[in-house]
């Protein structure tokens, strides 16, 4: 039994290593997207669009390989959420690596269109900002860290903020007459894309969160679900228990 255990536990060693791997790609890809849109370089938006199908190819093979260890390993309670919570990862960082793909074909779209400098500055801090998200993600993991994992929240809230900035931002450039509106319409959809990768990046964070205490920010909305009453007297309609 302690041998089966030993190797368990080496194999999910591997399995976090390339989950590491993974999210140090999406890191290192984030900023190379951001400058292939601000230089227009389409070169460098054709191969990162290409190297989103390696990345699709790792996640594949890091989510069949946790299978393969509930298979054959039937681990229980901490042992399972760490690996179920993997599967869970390897999903938010293939998601971000597909965000930062859709930057680069979004470059492609606004091909040839100049940005004003305000413009170009909140891509910028936009860019910084998800890539930090994503390397403290990748530290609340490493680290197993519940603080890290809850501060994640304070800094994709900044992220959300350049957010409206930027789409404020686009609306004055395009009654300015400095940008179309197709073009203006990409950049808020690019926007998004940054604001999402954000998303994602809390999301490992509130895996990280499971794997240590077992909670989950759903639990807290089952939990309200699961305080309503039988239906009402009065007209069928179910009652949130407070308490």
């Amino acid at each position: 039994m302690e041998e089966l255990r030993s190797v368990f536990h080496q194999q999910l060693e591997l399995l976090r290593q390339s989950l590491t791997g993974l999210i140090a790609s999406v890191i290192d890809l984030i900023p190379r997207a951001t400058n292939t849109l601000l230089n227009g370089d389409l070169e460098s938006a054709s191969y990162l669009i290409q190297f989103d199908d390696e990345i699709d190819t790792r996640s594949i093979e890091l989510e069949e390989r946790c299978y393969q260890l509930i298979a054959l390993q039937a681990p229980v309670a901490g042992d399972l959420r760490q690996v179920v919570a993997i599967v869970r990862m390897v999903a938010e960082v293939e998601r971000s690596g597909d965000l930062a793909v859709n930057i680069c074909k979004g470059a492609r779209r606004i091909y040839g269109h100049d940005l004003d400098p305000k413009l170009r500055g909140t891509i910028t801090k936009m860019s910084d900002q998800a890539q930090k998200l994503f390397v403290a993600a990748l530290e609340t993991f490493e680290e197993s860290d519940v603080a890290k994992a809850a501060a994640l929240d304070d800094m994709d809230n900044y992220l959300d903020s350049l957010h409206r900035q930027f789409i404020q931002s686009i609306f004055e450039s395009h009654s300015l007459g400095n940008i179309d509106l197709q073009v203006a319409i990409q950049l808020a959809v690019i926007a998004r894309f940054y604001e999402r990768i954000g998303d994602h990046a809390v999301n490992i964070g509130e895996r990280v969160r499971y794997v240590v205490t077992g909670w989950l920010p759903e639990h807290k909305g089952a939990a309200r679900y699961r305080g309503v009453s039988s239906l009402d007297d009065s007209g069928g309609v179910p009652r949130i228990d407070e308490s």
